[in-house]
């Protein structure tokens, strides 16, 4: 009989094998949709709010990529600092985020970096800032299907370094540390971000546990990169990203950390 006083969701099988695998997807979409078979970029990028990919696209900058096996989005490339590197859009959500990026390390992706959007927790960070995401706070529901629950949502630092000294170099205020990930943006409430803030999270947003899980799992590369845009206690102007041109610059920083990381 089950516990009732145990969620499923910290009741998963995680040791199990799947029954439906990102492999048997990405073959009905090639048989359906006709897809070639051109090997993805070796650094892919999801994009979680598609503004900037919307732009790269407007200026001719990123191309649709055809060989793309996904039926729920479309990937485009596009050249950075002598790197090809795929983008994707809108994969916002840690159940989202991760069934693109199992589609992606299945097709063959080397390195997966998050770009997200996301809200101020540590009072003393900039808006906008950046930061980058050493670890999460499993406050979802996708991590708890790739990992036990007493297990750590981590990025490696192999990864965490280069894209930190690459988003240094380039001029942007850049930490490095713990975020929150949440399923729940607008259940945000201020004794959890007192907590949260005692605890030492940088920012919440809704992806890092959730992809750190799946790379964890999955013997994936994967990073999170966020672009720190509001708080609940900033009176200035909210959901200020930077432009359009500082995001490109962000995606060549973290291009040349991505080429120094596959170099190793």
């Amino acid at each position: 009989m089950d516990d009732p006083s145990k969620p499923p969701i910290l009741d998963h099988p995680v040791e199990e094998a799947s029954a439906f695998t990102a492999d048997a997807l990405i073959d009905d979409v090639r048989r359906l949709r006709e897809v070639g078979t051109e090997a993805l970029p070796a650094v892919c990028f999801l994009e979680f709010d598609g503004d900037l990919t919307d732009w790269l696209v407007e200026q001719q900058i990123a191309v649709a990529f055809r060989s793309w096996a996904c039926f729920h989005t479309t990937m485009f490339s596009l050249d950075l600092e002598g790197l090809r590197c795929g983008i994707i859009a809108r994969t916002i959500g840690g159940p989202y985020a991760v069934l693109i990026a199992e589609q992606l390390h299945a097709a063959g992706a080397s390195l997966i970096i998050g770009l997200t959007s996301a809200g101020r927790v540590a009072p003393e960070l900039p808006l906008p800032g950046i930061v980058v995401a050493t670890k999460a706070i499993r406050d979802e529901g996708t991590s708890y299907h790739y990992l036990p629950p007493g297990e750590d949502a981590t990025c490696p630092s192999c990864l965490t370094l280069p894209i930190a000294r690459e988003l240094s170099l380039s001029g942007f205020a850049v930490r490095t540390g713990k975020v929150w990930t949440t399923d729940a943006p607008y259940r945000e409430t201020n004794r959890q971000l007192g907590k949260w803030e005692r605890e030492g999270a940088l920012a919440v947003e809704m992806q890092a546990a959730s992809l750190f899980a799946f790379a964890k799992a999955r013997n994936a590369n994967v990073a999170v990169v966020a672009r720190v845009s509001n708080a609940v206690d900033h009176e200035g102007s909210q959901f200020d990203t930077g432009s359009n041109e500082q995001g490109l610059e962000i995606l060549k920083a973290l291009a040349r950390a991505g080429r120094s990381f596959l170099a190793i």
